[in-house]
């Protein structure tokens, strides 16, 4: 198959998007900014044996590259609209294609998300996909905007998608149903769109986790001029966590990555809105700490002998 021929089989995709004034197959690709929008763009790269191990699926190659920049717009304050893929192969193999385009597929419409260009090239298997969204101007949320006072909150749970890989690496070892779970959580990332409308009301800062709890307070201490105090004690597990010792589930949750969970920090009279927002879209949130002095630092209460840095691609 030929580069074209590539494109035009998996992923030449219909589109019925009124703001898309030219799609996939020209030059470039036109897109019409509604009036009184702000575009947002981000670009994210998944490379095999680095982002995902050289055996995952290819439907979860897929669904998991694309996800993860949804949460990128997500921790914006954005909604995801169109998004570009450039795809390196090492050679044709038309079964991981179509899995890959139907992971990747599934996503996209599940988000109503346009493909609107993108490339093909032969080269070690890599994923590079931009994004692009829209926020309503003046509601973007930033990680240089936090506050002393507020209050430190966390969506949903964290470590599993890390259990999921030390499960690959046979470095754990878990019940069934509970393996499932989190393998389920490190090949298929849920983007907390669902928490936008919320933070954009009435947090202060946001930030998406990639590469651990304790990496992403540090660039939003670091962004924001503050420090950020973690209990740890106070972190939120899955049921599937909760048989393992409480040093492992920390290790997890504080420095394991790919959780893909929104931290972001909320002024403290506003406490009260947590409960009553999530438990109506059905997403735990947490209180994992608060904003204590106009300095950059992190500071993590109630754990010990964790790995503070997260990933570094240039240092693992």
């Amino acid at each position: 198959m030929s580069e074209f021929d590539i494109i035009k089989r998996y992923f030449h995709w219909e589109s019925n998007d009124s703001a898309l004034v030219v799609g996939n197959g020209d030059d470039s690709a036109l897109v019409q900014v509604p009036a009184g929008f702000e575009l947002a763009v981000a670009v994210d790269t998944s490379n095999s044996g680095v982002h995902f191990p050289v055996a995952t699926p290819a439907d979860a190659v897929g669904y998991k590259s694309l996800a993860v920049n949804i949460s990128d717009m997500a921790a914006m304050g954005a909604t995801a609209r169109w998004f570009t893929l450039s795809l390196s192969l090492p050679e044709v193999d038309e079964a991981w294609l179509q899995g890959f385009s139907t992971g990747l597929k599934t996503i996209a419409d599940a988000h109503q998300l346009s493909l609107i260009g993108g490339d093909t090239t032969r080269g070690a298997l890599s994923i590079s996909i931009q994004i692009l969204g829209l926020a309503p101007q003046g509601t973007r949320l930033l990680r240089s905007k936090a506050q002393v006072g507020d209050v430190v909150c966390v969506t949903g749970f964290l470590g599993d998608a890390a259990a999921g890989l030390a499960l690959l690496q046979e470095r754990l070892s878990l019940p069934e149903a509970a393996a499932h779970y989190c393998m389920e959580r490190l090949n298929y990332p849920t983007a907390r769109t669902a928490a936008v409308d919320f933070l954009i009301q009435h947090a202060h800062a946001c930030i998406d986790i990639s590469d651990g709890l304790v990496s992403e307070a540090w660039h939003l201490a670091r962004q924001s001029q503050v420090t950020i105090e973690l209990d740890a004690t106070c972190l939120p597990y899955s049921e599937a966590l909760k048989p393992l010792p409480l040093a492992q589930r920390q290790a997890f949750a504080l420095a394991g990555g790919d959780d893909y969970e929104l931290l972001f920090t909320l002024p403290s009279e506003k406490i009260y809105l947590l409960d009553q927002y999530f438990s109506a879209i059905h997403l735990p949130v947490t209180l994992i700490g608060l904003i204590s002095e106009a300095k950059p630092a992190v500071r993590v209460h109630g754990a010990e002998n964790f790995q503070t840095s997260g990933y570094d691609h240039f240092k693992y």
